[in-house]
Formats: C-alpha cells, sequence, structure tokens
C-alpha cells in the first residue's frame, strides 16, 4: 500500500471542490464548456483536475486533439462522485437546520399523495416542530433525501432503493392518459398491447409492463420530447399528441382537464407508494413519522 510523508493512504483525503469541478468536466466531456459552467477560467479548471489526478495518483482523463474522454477510473469516480457530493451537501444542509431556534422536519411527496393526516398527527406529538413539505416528481423523489433536502420522502416505486429504507404504505390504480381525440379514447378499457403504437411520455422504467410488453410489439422511431419536469407538461403533451402517460389514478383525478382521457389498463397493476428515509439516519423523528404514516388510506378512487 503507497503511502505519503504522514503514513496515510495516498488519495484518501478527497477535496470536494476538485471534484466538482472534476464531474463538471466528466459531464460535458469538454474543458471549456465545463469552464463556462462553473464560472471559472480554463486554465484554473485545468490545473485543479490535474491537481485532484496528482492527489489520487491517476488519470481520470485521456485527451487528445480530438477531445476528452473518461478512462476506466475516472468512469468510476463519476458513478462514486455523485452520492459523495450529495451525502456533503446534506450534511451541511442537516448541521444548519441543527442550528435553527425551531427544529424542521421537511417532508418530500408525490403529486397526489395526501399526507395531512401524518402531518397534523406529527405535529400534535411534537408541539415545537416545523414540518414543511417538499413536492417531488419522478427524477427527484429520492434525491430529496441524498442531497438533505427532505428528511423523509413519499415515493412511488420503483426507485433506486440502494443506502434507503423503504417502507411500504398503500397501492392504487394506475390508468393511462389519452388525448381526447384518440382513436381509443372512447373504449372503456384498454390492454398495454391497445397502446403499443404510441409514445410513452415518460422513462419506461417507470413502468414495467409497458417496457416489457409493448417495447416488443412497437416498430419504428419514436418523436424526440423535452425533458418533462411535472405532471402539468406531461399532460400539456398529451393534450397536444405528442404520445400517452400512465399515471396514478388519484393524479389523473387531480389534473382532471377536458382535452385528455384517463382510461383503465387491464393487465397494468397497481402502483405502490412507500416511504423511503436515508438508512443511516437514525432520528426518532423520522421512526415517528414512519410510525403514523402507516396510517395512510390509500386516496379515493370514486
Amino acid at each position: 500500500m503507497d503511502t505519503d510523508e504522514d503514513g496515510r493512504r495516498n488519495g484518501m483525503d478527497v477535496d470536494l471542490r476538485k471534484l466538482r469541478y472534476f464531474v463538471a468536466v466528466a459531464e460535458e466531456l469538454h474543458f471549456g464548456r465545463a469552464a463556462q459552467r462553473l464560472h471559472i477560467a480554463q486554465p484554473a479548471l485545468s490545473r485543479q483536475v490535474r491537481a485532484l489526478e496528482d492527489d489520487l495518483s491517476v488519470a481520470l482523463f485521456l485527451r487528445d486533439r480530438r477531445g476528452t474522454v473518461l478512462t476506466p477510473a475516472g468512469a468510476r469516480l463519476l458513478d462514486e462522485a455523485g452520492p459523495l457530493l450529495a451525502a456533503a451537501e446534506a450534511t451541511v444542509r442537516r448541521v444548519t437546520a441543527a442550528a435553527a431556534d425551531t427544529p424542521v422536519f421537511t417532508i418530500g411527496f408525490m403529486p397526489g399523495i395526501t399526507v395531512t393526516p401524518a402531518v397534523r398527527a406529527l405535529s400534535a406529538r411534537h408541539p415545537g416542530l416545523s414540518v414543511r413539505l417538499l413536492r417531488t416528481g419522478w427524477e427527484d423523489q429520492v434525491e430529496v433525501l441524498r442531497d438533505g433536502r427532505a428528511d423523509v420522502s413519499i415515493v412511488r416505486l420503483p426507485i433506486d432503493q440502494k443506502g434507503l429504507r423503504v417502507r411500504p404504505l398503500f397501492t392504487e390504480p394506475r390508468v393511462a392518459v389519452l388525448p381526447a381525440d384518440h382513436p381509443l379514447a372512447g373504449k372503456s378499457a384498454l390492454t398495454i398491447a391497445d397502446l403499443a403504437g404510441d409514445h410513452l411520455l415518460q422513462d419506461p422504467d417507470a413502468v414495467p409492463e409497458w417496457r416489457d410488453i409493448a417495447q416488443e410489439l412497437r416498430t419504428g422511431e419514436r418523436p424526440e420530447v423535452p425533458p418533462i419536469h411535472s405532471v402539468e407538461e406531461k399532460l400539456e403533451l398529451v393534450a397536444r399528441g405528442a404520445g400517452v402517460c400512465v399515471i396514478p389514478l388519484s393524479t389523473a383525478t387531480f389534473y382532471t382537464r377536458p382535452d385528455v382521457v384517463a382510461l383503465t389498463v387491464e393487465d397494468l397493476g397497481p402502483g405502490q407508494v412507500c416511504l423511503a428515509w436515508t438508512a443511516t439516519r437514525l432520528s426518532r423523528l423520522i421512526h415517528d413519522f414512519a410510525d403514523l404514516a402507516d396510517s395512510l388510506a390509500p386516496p379515493a378512487t370514486a
């Protein structure tokens, strides 16, 4: 094992600022664009990345006239850097919150999920507690835990459960949302195969049944769709005929509009709603809320 003059293993002390700089270059694969993104001079960025390579005693990038690519070590560091930076950010947020005069407990929740009963019960159990709510989406329902924005998150599966504790709460039906003028809009129920020719306006991994069945049946190119950050954006795309989506029935009921229809899909299983929190956290408030959240009733489906 290589050690430095202090007897420590080389690379054990990683500068988080250098790591952030590395991530920017690794994502852009271009030092100039990464420097613009970070609002620093390109030579300074290059020096910081070289210093990180020296700290770790590995090459992170291959640079030549054709461009910049990650080495195997660089690719591994990129995989590891995200959770490490998020954990550091979460620590800062929690330490800052701990210094506040009034303790704060933040609950993330997905659209269509009603958390009021559990919030009221937690506030009654801890009268001096400030309870805050944070609306999340498919992309960040777990990230808010990893970076410390939320203490717990009420999530819809599937999610990446690495490093989390996940407690099932309830299931609810899911429906397909189509434009009101879709040829199938008048049917009382559909199958996934009926929709195989339509473009799914979400990550196929969010709808495993669709991924496993419909994608095998579809042929041809699918239109490009911009990133979607909210239910409202998704429904706008459905309404204008860009594709269809699968959402929980409670969400479809909440976002009722005349230019889309929500239909039952016979071979589409229910969605699972769970409570998630970081596995290493031992907060009494988290466990109190977890006990209270167990009593959350499924949303009304009538």
